[in-house]
């Protein structure tokens, strides 16, 4: 229900927000196997850095450059950009609006909310505005690495968001409940149950 190169995308995401760094090493070389590039694989680190903190896409890609000089293999550089704030917050915005909808705007992510909206404010302009729209991994990749790690850091509420915008992106029903399961081993299968409980109630 999954392939195989989604499946791995699945399980570097658990590993890096789980900080497993020795498992990351190990999976990191298993990708390049399969076909995953190292810039596929490096903006998987850099994706998750979103949920789970900088300091997981600094451990995992120094982990992941030490296999890429031992295969003797190069990062593809990345395209230069020069967007204004202004900009990525109208690109934030856009995609805000094609992958949540209504639910884009709702409890936390609320523009007037006094609370959380200077910091959603930022989540807007570097997710949405810049991270989403990186070269490397595409809009479903990018939603394959959300369901994971909205799984093993135990977010429901964000899960149930991201897994109705799934649908949208281009992953069926099967492929989103088969990434969240691939992720059981690495992160747990208690966590993993209750993120599928979520998903029976979302789809």
């Amino acid at each position: 229900g999954l392939a195989l190169a989604d499946r791995d995308i699945c399980v570097l995401a658990a590993l890096a927000l789980k900080q497993c760094l020795p498992q990351v090493r190990r999976h990191t070389k298993g990708a390049l196997k399969i076909g995953l590039t190292p810039r596929t694989i490096v903006e998987v680190f850099v994706h998750c850095g979103l949920y789970g903190g900088f300091p997981t896409i600094e451990n995992s890609i120094a982990v992941a450059h030490e296999v890429f000089r031992e295969e003797g293999l190069e990062v593809e550089a990345e395209p230069d950009t020069d967007e204004s704030l202004d900009e990525l917050e109208a690109q934030g915005q856009a995609l805000l609006g094609e992958l949540h909808g209504e639910r884009g705007t709702q409890g936390y992510a609320s523009p007037d909310n006094p609370v959380t909206g200077g910091l959603y404010g930022m989540a807007v302009q570097y997710g949405y505005g810049w991270l989403w729209h990186r070269a490397g991994l595409d809009r479903r990749q990018r939603m394959l690495i959300a369901l994971a790690a909205f799984t093993v850091l135990g977010l429901e509420s964000q899960l149930r968001k991201f897994s109705r915008s799934a649908l949208d992106v281009g992953l069926s029903r099967e492929e989103i409940i088969e990434a969240v399961m691939q992720t059981a081993p690495y992160g747990g299968f208690p966590g993993t149950l209750n993120a599928l409980a979520a998903l029976e109630e979302v789809l």
